[in-house]
């Protein structure tokens, strides 16, 4: 019986996500093949697992697609890509960490191509003056990751219920990378939608000189 080499990876990144230290033996029964079967299609555990790191890449960017995240207004559109990250929360918290990853050029260039998108995002908030200046989208992106896979091993845990995960993300990154201003009535405890009073940055650099 032919064997897809894509069915094999993703019983592995599903049994990974819930035990990143499985064997090759453990990882070959879950994908319901033998371990010389396994090996047939990886050489051992680091191809195996470089081809995950590629099979991440495809999925995060069709993740980006399906979140829209060039559209619309920014917090919207972070959102949609909090909620659209959570199915894959998992499989993400296990490629964050894999290290040796980072050795192959091609997962290499995988991540920075959506490191680019992620991080043009944020920089269309800053410029529009909903996300604050002084959190570089370098630093928001890898903010970003690190909630998501936070999130997916708090989960596993038992610690936060599934439905609440994409909220709490959102809400935490959010929390700390809008931009809020006085309201005119500072006895009112409320902060003004940094939407309604967006600021152009060059513009409030020289208001600052």
């Amino acid at each position: 019986m032919a064997v897809d080499r894509e069915d094999v990876l993703r019983a592995a990144a599903d049994l990974l996500t819930r035990k990143a230290t499985a064997s090759m033996d453990e990882i070959a029964r879950a994908a319901g093949i033998s371990r010389a079967t396994l090996h047939r299609h990886f050489a051992g555990r680091d191809a195996l697992v470089h081809a995950l790191g590629l099979l991440g890449n495809r999925l995060v960017e069709q993740r980006l697609t399906a979140a829209r995240i060039e559209e619309g207004d920014p917090v919207d559109a972070v959102r949609r890509l909090v909620a659209e990250a959570m199915p894959v929360s998992g499989f993400l918290a296990f490629l964050y960490g894999e290290n040796q990853l980072y050795e192959s050029g091609a997962v290499n260039e995988g991540w920075a191509r959506i490191d680019e998108r992620v991080g043009a995002l944020f920089r269309r908030g800053q410029e529009r003056g909903v996300f604050r200046y002084d959190l570089t989208p370098a630093w928001l992106t890898e903010a970003l990751y690190a909630l998501v896979a936070a999130s997916a091993w708090s989960v596993q845990d038992g610690r936060t219920a599934p439905r609440d995960a994409d909220r709490m993300v959102s809400e935490l990154l959010l929390g700390g990378m809008l931009r809020r201003t006085e309201a005119a009535d500072p006895t009112s405890g409320k902060a003004v939608d940094p939407r309604s009073e967006a600021v152009d940055p060059a513009s409030e650099k020289e208001a600052r000189t």
